[in-house]
């Protein structure tokens, strides 16, 4: 068996072929609502982190499964095209993952899932060697048991485990116990914790995990972030929205390029947001994947939205 290159990324999780529809006006209930087009375009959480990744210079792996269909060709060829190294299990007759999208007037975006069962992920499909040669392993958690096999192989091997939860899935404290920096959608830390406020919840969960970082991504608040001694907080920046599909992907790729480039977690945080907003200002989950130039550019110059966050944590 060929040896195993080394990666700076392997990512372990979920791809989707996103059918984005905007909207005009967004239905209400037993109403009809015209739609001018739709566009067909690759996605997923740890898919789309990976691709963003490999665009900004970083060699990476993804991980994950599709079926035979017209879909699995689409994501193939935009694995190809960007440069990411593949290790693809095909499911013959499965239905590849697909998401409708749909985006409203203000760019906000709502999400209809469809998954085939035999597209879940099984920790006896994966191979440790795609996990442990590489700089770091980002994983999303859907496939629970998959991930916390991934991260358990990762950690034993010195390999940081980056994590993007939005759902307390079953399992989800074993994946936890072997995630180093995690980062998850507002609503997570609160629902896991049973605590109403957020800074608490992530200060407990820190302590209850043993994470490295635990953040929460907050939409026009931008981020907050507890490293075990204080809290770091990014607003996220002012740009002219067109779809909000994928922000949360590209910042945790933006995350993970800053923690591979050693960065100070005030400057990583900046670097995801900005690079989150870019994104927005284009149609779809990878749309708006800007080079690293244009991301610091904005850093540097781009108006930020005010936060609530700013007033809480300086009182």
């Amino acid at each position: 068996m060929a040896k195993t290159a080394k990666v700076d990324l392997v990512g372990v999780g979920l791809n989707a072929t996103d059918t984005v529809i905007p909207l005009s006006k967004y239905p209400t209930r037993g109403s009809k609502v015209e739609y001018s087009h739709a566009s067909v375009l690759p996605g997923g959480q740890v898919a789309s982190t990976v691709v963003a990744c490999q665009r900004w210079g970083m060699k990476t792996r993804y991980v994950g499964k599709l079926g035979d269909d017209v879909a699995a060709t689409l994501h193939r060829e935009a694995f190809a095209h960007a440069g990411v190294e593949t290790r693809l299990i095909t499911v013959n007759g499965g239905a590849s993952s697909q998401s409708l999208i749909l985006v409203d007037d203000g760019g906000e975006r709502t999400v209809l899932c469809r998954r085939d069962e035999r597209m879940n992920l099984r920790p006896e499909e994966l191979n440790r060697d795609w996990i442990v040669n590489a700089g770091a392993l980002h994983v999303d958690g859907y496939d629970t048991a998959a991930a916390t096999v991934a991260a358990q192989w990762a950690r034993e091997a010195g390999v940081p485990v980056i994590a993007d939860l939005d759902e307390t899935y079953p399992g989800i404290e074993d994946l936890l116990a072997n995630v180093d920096y995690l980062v998850a959608s507002r609503d997570f830390p609160i629902r896991l914790m049973g605590e109403s406020n957020l800074e608490f919840a992530l200060q407990r969960m820190q302590r209850r995990f043993g994470s490295r970082i635990t953040a929460a991504t907050l939409g026009e608040d931008g981020v907050l972030a507890w490293d075990g001694e204080q809290f770091h907080h990014a607003p996220a920046f002012r740009v002219p929205v067109v779809d909000t599909t994928g922000a949360g992907d590209i910042f945790h790729a933006g995350f993970i390029y800053g923690m591979l480039q050693d960065w100070p977690l005030q400057r990583q945080l900046d670097f995801a947001c900005a690079a989150a907003a870019l994104n927005c200002t284009q149609v779809g989950a990878r749309g708006g994947i800007m080079p690293v130039d244009v991301i610091e550019e904005l850093m540097a110059t781009g108006p930020r939205y005010d936060s609530a966050f700013c007033i809480q944590l300086a009182d």
